[in-house]
């Protein structure tokens, strides 16, 4: 029966299997014989043989038969092994891999041997029952669904069934997919059954214009076919990826991006143990502008001032930190040099002082770097230019009461000449009063031209134009679910995934700012409450089991907020009691329980409700501000942003963001539920004139929307 074209055949196979196999077999190892020959035919497989002569224990194996085939079932077989063998010879398979649709138009369907509408819930269930329900070994399947170039050894497909192992690899998704066909299954019927949703599949090819941090990056965002697409379908998707999830998702980031390589600031290390993040990549300050930072820190942070000084303000913590950082900033524009990338002042870094900061030239001089870097003026020089006046502020100034920084001067070409040094030393406080008038002509200058650069609703802005916010947001956690992987088979995994949904749903409920978040303590259901003067004394708050009420409750003094002076608080800590929706005691206590221990691992306990997942070189489980943040954004990366190509993801138009836009979806929620600025405070703790300013989102058509509410109210009644 020799023929040239494979539908014909495979025809052919079809009628002769109908013709000499049907009438001395019965009606399953019909089916499973001509499914076997049909299946050689399609990926060219030669039968199996030993010492020349068909492997009649191999091929009654494949077919599923009880025991050795009869001699006269096993001659007609042969016929059709002849032809078969013949066939593939004259027709050698192609060198090049098939498409995916191709691939797929030739599995041959299975013919089931009972019909059942059980649906088995595990991936290694599911794989055996429909293994079962169409009588086909590991072997088999492997022999009709593999073909020599895939790679892939019918040994993994025992491991499946024997739970040792689950598909990972992007070659593995793509026999599952044949599986599927082979056997009339949905498409993603069996790969929505992997223990583990939300992990990455590793094999994809990107090619050499992707490295191998961003290609980890990239995995979790792209589809499991990826490599059987073409190389301009790849591309988009890559690009798509790199523009919407992994980075440069707004005109800031893209700014972010272009000049965070650029280390140029000053670094403090001796300060930042205590205030700020270390930036390993920046220059050290010298001992002497060391100690001159050091002295203004100790002299805004310290409870008392040193004898003889005066001091307006106190800093905190934080506001310490922000001001070495920018700072820093400032003298390491003016330490770079002209002809690089930052087109700095080219000021050595030994003669930096902060003395130089009495001079108007130098702010002016700043300030035209900084708009001439970002093209415009945004609210930071407006704050770095009322830095400036409050280290010079009359009696109370830490630069004004510091004449002898003076010594340290050196002129700067073009900026700084030797006259106004000399001046300086002879007339400090005169000096000190020139600043201050000229800083606050140039705020009231930069103020009525200023711009905003970051706009904090475009990550966020289908949540917060969607009609309830909150629920829209709330689609989130139920991704994180959805996917939340088999804790008996990857325990750490699960309990990251728990941890991500309890970040965003104690979020969604608190509406606490980042600190406040991170920093939230645990206590224990049998263990005593901290009293709230030993949390003022930490300023932050802790989670606890209050037995009277059988209720979590979230319990933070007021000094530990950051407008701890607001209206809002009036000196009063702020209490809240989480009610059990949506299971949310459930998920605390298996968090406490089970998964933040194995978070923990063998790390000391920092006492934090939210712990990082630790290894062995961790110095501290507890976040800080840029690891809260991350983990933050990670999670709206993988969860929240909806990926046309792989189906996954919430909120279509969704960017990534951190745990600070909370704040604008709770705040935006309530004000289109009651129009009201005033309880749309009292979601956030704060004033309703800072929710005004900064947090809602309170479209003019949805103030319309909820004035026709109210007036069209006459018309229903009439």
């Amino acid at each position: 029966m020799p023929a040239s074209d494979a539908r014909e055949i495979r025809n052919q196979i079809s009628v002769f299997c109908g013709a000499c196999i049907a009438p001395i077999a019965g009606p399953d190892l019909y089916a499973s014989i001509t499914s076997y020959l049909l299946g050689l035919l399609v990926f060219r497989t030669p039968p199996p043989k030993r010492y020349g002569r068909p492997d009649w224990r191999a091929i009654s194996l494949a077919c599923g038969a009880d025991g050795d085939f009869p001699v006269n079932l096993c001659r007609n077989i042969q016929v059709g092994l002849l032809v078969i063998e013949k066939w593939i010879r004259e027709h050698p398979t192609p060198t090049h891999t098939c498409d995916a649709a191709a691939e797929l138009a030739t599995v041959t369907p299975a013919v089931a041997r009972f019909d059942s509408q059980y649906d088995p819930p595990t991936f290694r269930e599911a794989l055996a029952f429909q293994m079962q329900r169409h009588g086909e070994t590991a072997s088999f399947l492997h022999k009709h669904v593999v073909i020599p170039e895939d790679r892939f050894c019918s040994t993994t497909i025992r491991t499946w069934l024997r739970d040792r192992k689950v598909p990972r690899g992007a070659r593995s998704m793509k026999i599952l997919r044949r599986i599927e066909v082979r056997y009339g299954l949905e498409k993603g019927y069996l790969r929505m059954k992997l223990p583990h949703q939300g992990r990455a599949l590793i094999g994809h090819e990107t090619g050499l214009s992707v490295g191998p941090a961003e290609r980890r990056r990239l995995a979790w965002h792209l589809p499991d076919d990826f490599n059987e697409l073409p190389a301009k379908k790849q591309a988009e998707i890559i690009r798509w990826a790199r523009e919407n999830v992994i980075s440069r998702t707004t005109d800031y980031r893209r700014y972010q991006a272009d000049t965070i390589s650029e280390s140029f600031g000053i670094r403090f290390p001796s300060l930042e143990r205590r205030t700020a993040r270390k930036r390993s990549r920046r220059r050290t300050a010298p001992a002497a502008l060391a100690g001159e930072m050091r002295d203004l820190v100790c002299f805004k942070t310290a409870t008392l001032t040193d004898k003889g000084l005066l001091r307006n303000k106190k800093w905190g913590h934080f506001t310490a930190g922000q001001k070495i950082e920018h700072l820093g900033l400032l003298l390491g524009a003016l330490s770079s040099l002209p002809s690089g990338r930052v087109c700095g002042a080219g000021v050595p870094i030994a003669d930096l002082t902060l003395a130089l900061l009495v001079f108007p030239g130098i702010w002016d001089w700043y300030l035209t770097w900084r708009e001439r870097r970002r093209g415009f003026f945004t609210v930071w020089e407006c704050n770095m230019l009322s830095s400036a006046l409050e280290l010079v502020r009359e009696d109370t100034g830490w630069l004004r009461q510091r004449p002898d920084l003076a010594n340290r001067l050196k002129p700067i070409p073009g900026i700084l000449e030797e006259a106004e040094i000399a001046a300086a030393r002879d007339d400090w406080s005169g000096t000190c009063n020139v600043l201050r008038k000229h800083a606050a002509v140039r705020f009231a200058e930069v103020q009525q031209v200023l711009r905003v650069h970051r706009d904090p609703f475009e990550p966020i802005l289908p949540i917060l134009e969607a009609e309830s916010p909150v629920l829209e947001y709330r689609k989130i956690t139920d991704e994180i679910l959805r996917r939340l992987p088999d804790e008996r088979k990857f325990p750490m995994a699960a309990a990251e995934g728990l941890r991500s949904y309890l970040m965003l749903r104690l979020g969604l409920h608190l509406g606490l700012r980042q600190r406040n978040l991170r920093e939230l303590l645990i206590c224990h259901r049998d263990a005593p409450p901290s009293t709230e003067r030993r949390l003022a004394e930490r300023r932050c708050g802790e989670l606890r089991w209050n037995p009277r009420e059988g209720k979590w409750e979230v319990f933070i003094p007021a000094i530990a907020f950051k407008n701890s002076g607001s209206s809002f608080f009036s000196s009063n800590p702020f209490r809240l009691f989480l009610n059990d929706l949506s299971e949310l005691y459930a998920h605390i206590e298996a968090y406490i329980e089970r998964h933040r221990p194995r978070l923990l691992g063998l790390s000391s306990d920092p006492g934090t409700f939210f712990v990082k997942s630790t290894k062995r070189n961790t110095s501290s489980a507890a976040y800080d501000e840029a690891a809260f943040y991350e983990a933050w954004r990670l999670t709206i990366q993988r969860y929240g942003i909806y990926n046309p190509y792989t189906g996954r993801g919430a909120i279509a138009g969704l960017l990534p963001h951190g745990p600070h836009s909370v704040r604008d979806v709770l705040a935006t929620h309530v004000l289109k539920k009651t129009g009201s600025y005033e309880q749309a405070s009292y979601a956030i703790q704060d004033t309703p004139e800072t929710v005004m300013k900064h947090y809602g989102r309170f479209f003019p058509q949805d103030k319309a929307a909820m004035a026709a509410k109210i007036l069209n109210r006459m018309w229903g009644a009439e």
